[in-house]
């Protein structure tokens, strides 16, 4: 009997690691499952900041640009302006140098 006791101990724990075995592998497997998940849930969050971080790049340079263009316009608006004040001031004393200039050329000194 005694045996008989110690083959049946023997299948006993050879049962018993197997189920062990068994446990290990289904943990081993829920984990590898669990990373996986975790380094897809990383790579859509690294994703998505990703596309953030290129939005706000697009709109500062969107920005930037726009700044660039009213910086344009406004040295347009400038030059129109001073353009047209010299052209009032030439109109203006266009008058008196014509005067001046036929009076020297005009004139004859000996």
């Amino acid at each position: 009997m005694d045996s008989s006791r110690g083959q049946g101990g023997i299948q006993l724990l050879l049962a018993a690691e197997q189920e062990a075995q068994h446990i290990v592998n289904a943990a081993r497997a829920a984990k590898m499952t669990r990373l996986k998940q975790a380094k897809d849930e990383a790579d859509k969050e690294i994703a998505h900041y990703r596309a953030h971080m290129e939005a706000e790049f697009q709109k500062k340079i969107a920005e930037s640009s726009g700044d660039s263009g009213a910086n344009v316009k406004r040295l347009e608006q400038e030059t129109e302006s001073k353009i047209h004040n010299l052209k009032e001031e030439a109109s203006r004393i266009s008058h008196d140098v014509v005067h001046m200039l036929l009076r020297h050329v005009t004139s004859v000194k000996n």
